[in-house]
């Protein structure tokens, strides 16, 4: 102040502006920081003028959008919307900037997955941040919307609390085992993620290799190539399969190739392989064989009983499946699942 008493006017008004334009960017950047948003997880959520019984519409915000919070009262959040619309609207609805970001990291983690089949919805589902019912969920799909399937997962199925144990049973009697289901990280049209119950999808597998399941579980499906026939470009495939029940311990433990019998106009079963421990995710692709030229191949990811995983890479020449060996490497036998033990039992001894 006692430099702006010695200088002329013009030059203590452009001291007071600067001082004054400083004091305004410093407050406006403190509020922006203060400012707290959350974004809509509800397909769409009306905004209301008060949170009484009777009230008016003032607006509408839809599944995804982000929000300012300006007030809370109990239930119920005072919100502003990107179009400048205020309005309450029930806190259940939203989920915090902590969600939001887990929700952007599951995206950005597995933008680059391979899917592993397509499916489509069953009913309006939610996608969860973590492959758990009670876990947060933010996107929702509508029944009936595609999905890519992406990796697979198991939880315990929740339920209600266990009931309390008989005195005469046996206090060395083991709990009953957890019930197991299956979980599916997916992918929507729009690129978005999250972990879905795969009960609440429905496998897209083509009709003309799906009849050939055999009660086995068509959890995995690829297109290696296409062959030429009576004008028509038949698709040929790579299967994966299992067991049609949830929670097992691999994501797949058998394979086959579909190939196109081009005298006979049906597909046939070229190669199959059984008791595989298999895991997520297969891959296919083409490589140049020398004589044989560009070939389809395919590689499985196989976990052994220490828990390593291998890979091993296999080509398609015709209706011929054969595995491809690396320079150097010896050819093994693939690991396996080990056999269940059967119980025998005895024919109990009659007196006579």
């Amino acid at each position: 102040m006692r430099l702006l008493c010695g200088t002329s006017q013009p030059v203590r008004s452009t001291a007071v502006l600067l001082l004054f334009c400083v004091l305004v960017a410093g407050c406006g950047v403190k509020s922006e920081k203060s400012k707290q948003y959350a974004y809509v997880s509800a397909p769409q959520v009306m905004l209301r003028d008060n949170v009484a019984a009777v009230f008016n519409k003032v607006g509408t915000v839809k599944n995804g959008e982000r929000v300012e919070v300006l007030e809370k009262n109990r239930r119920f959040v005072r919100v502003r919307t990107a179009n400048n619309e205020i309005g309450w609207m029930e806190q259940r609805y939203l989920v915090d900037q902590q969600v939001y970001d887990g929700f952007q990291k599951l995206a950005a983690d597995h933008a680059h997955d391979v899917a592993q089949a397509h499916a489509t919805t069953r009913y309006d589902v939610n996608l969860h941040l973590t492959p758990d019912r009670e876990s947060d969920h933010f996107y929702q799909l509508k029944d009936g919307e595609k999905v890519e399937l992406l990796a697979r997962a198991t939880a315990s199925k929740a339920g209600p609390a266990a009931a309390a144990t008989p005195v005469s049973e046996k206090k060395n009697t083991p709990p009953p085992a957890p019930v197991l289901e299956d979980w599916w990280i997916v992918r929507d049209a729009h690129g978005n993620a999250g972990w879905l119950l795969a009960r609440l999808v429905d496998f897209d597998v083509p009709i003309d290799i799906a009849q050939y399941a055999e009660g086995q579980r068509i959890v995995a499906y690829f297109v290696l190539n296409e062959v030429p026939d009576e004008g028509k470009q038949e698709p040929q495939y790579l299967v994966a399969m299992t067991e049609p029940k949830d929670g097992l311990p691999y994501d797949y433990d058998q394979i086959r190739v579909f190939t196109w019998n081009l005298r006979k106009h049906r597909y046939e079963t070229a190669y199959r392989d059984r008791k595989l421990p298999g895991v997520f995710p297969i891959t296919v692709g083409q490589q140049n064989f020398d004589k044989e030229g560009t070939l389809p191949t395919f590689t499985l990811r196989l976990k052994d009983e220490s828990g390593q995983v291998t890979s091993a890479t296999y080509k398609l020449n015709g209706p011929i499946v054969k595995r491809v060996l690396a320079p150097g490497e010896q050819s093994k036998a693939a690991p396996r699942l080990a056999a269940e033990k059967k119980q025998t039992h005895r024919p109990k001894s009659r007196r006579h």
